[in-house]
């Protein structure tokens, strides 16, 4: 689909880089900069404990299929003039710069485009152009109030176990670049997009914040309770051992959930009626439903609540995750390593969306095929 567009990518960690693999997914010729004075991209030596990799981490390998790495050293001549050559045959720049870096080395929008003019230019940033903070997912999360509100209540503010707010800005920077590709389709003309991680934070805390604004309730910590709903993100033990969370979004939902349960008239109850009703009763209700659910065991309980389609499902690890069927078409693999795509959107069949990616590069893999090609 996008066989003909370069991107090169002067991004590390994780919310650029995300950003590269989706243009690779796509087919992009995706060529990755890395700094060869700090052995590249910092997360190629991101390992967990015991983890026996190359310079290939498992948290490089997330967001870095498809692409060819060219280490350079952007503070000498010979690599800016490198990059600015690069950027010259490009689409596409995707950068992630503290204000002021990029110029400092020769990479920003305005000094890239001066053999470029229709270069398509995408930064993010911690906290905008103004503020050089660097910025990191799991300060953001704090700032924001993600953090505040993620936790059991009383208990300690927590963090998503995902760099999400990474992966959100991500989305964010690609929504932009695909519309400045529109643009230049319709124009002819470049553009400069910039994404900060804090702003799209605040973007993405949705009903959260509504709640804050508009009905004036500063969101508290709930565990896995939805502030709005119930029983929403509740969890209950079934007689087997198996932990059931309900996402009940309607009324209807849950006159079947009760039916289901062989308690019905708990859904024509005063306090259980509607879900204004439900939200403000629902610790009873916690224990009404678990009191029928715990005598129940999931192989039995669920096949009942698919057939009603009452959202519930089973808590899993992630190897369980990757072995439901929906999983399959997203795995990737090359040279000993597995992956996950980040585009899942499916076209018609005369579309070809789906690309035979090469695995993760090594550091500077490709600097004489890359450095071949701009003579």
């Amino acid at each position: 689909m996008f066989q003909d567009i370069k991107v090169l990518e002067l991004a590390s960690v994780l919310a650029g880089p995300s950003v590269g693999q989706f243009f690779a997914e796509l087919g992009a010729t995706v060529i990755k900069v890395e700094n060869s004075k700090t052995d590249g991209d910092v997360t190629r030596s991101w390992k967990s404990v015991g983890e026996q990799t190359d310079d290939r981490s498992a948290y490089f390998c997330s967001v870095n299929w498809g692409k060819k790495s060219i280490a350079l050293d952007l503070t000498s001549a010979e690599g800016k003039k490198i990059v600015q050559q690069l950027a010259a045959k490009s689409d596409i720049v995707i950068a992630s710069y503290k204000p002021g870096d990029a110029e400092k080395l020769g990479v920003a929008y305005q000094q890239l485009t001066t053999n470029n003019e229709k270069l398509i230019y995408g930064q993010i940033t911690g906290y905008g152009p103004h503020d050089a903070r660097v910025g990191y997912d799991a300060v953001i999360q704090a700032e924001s109030g993600f953090m505040f509100m993620n936790g059991e209540p009383g208990g300690a503010s927590l963090k998503m176990p995902v760099a999400l707010i990474d992966i959100l800005a991500g989305h964010q920077l690609k929504e932009a670049l695909l519309l400045a590709l529109l643009k230049r389709e319709k124009t002819g003309a470049g553009s400069f997009v910039e994404v900060s991680l804090l702003q799209t934070a605040l973007a993405s805390l949705a009903n959260q914040a509504t709640n804050y604004l508009v009905a004036g309730k500063v969101p508290q910590k709930q565990g896995s309770a939805h502030p709005n709903i119930a029983p929403y993100g509740e969890v209950f033990t079934t007689k087997d051992g198996k932990q059931l969370l309900l996402a009940v979004g309607n009324d209807k939902q849950f006159q079947d959930l009760c039916n289901v349960l062989g308690v019905s008239d708990l859904a024509r109850q005063a306090s259980y009626a509607n879900n204004h009703a439900r939200v403000q009763h629902r610790e009873q209700l916690f224990d009404a439903l678990h009191a029928q659910i715990s005598n129940l065991p999931a192989s039995a309980l669920l096949p009942h609540l698919y057939k009603q389609k009452i959202p519930a499902g089973i808590i899993q690890n992630m190897e369980q995750a990757f072995e439901m069927p929906q999983a399959q078409p997203l795995l990737v693999q090359g040279d000993g390593l597995k992956g996950v795509k980040t585009f899942v959107a499916e076209f018609n069949t005369s579309v070809k969306s789906r690309i035979d990616l090469s695995p993760p590069p090594h550091l500077g893999e490709h600097n004489d095929e890359i450095l071949a090609g701009l003579h």
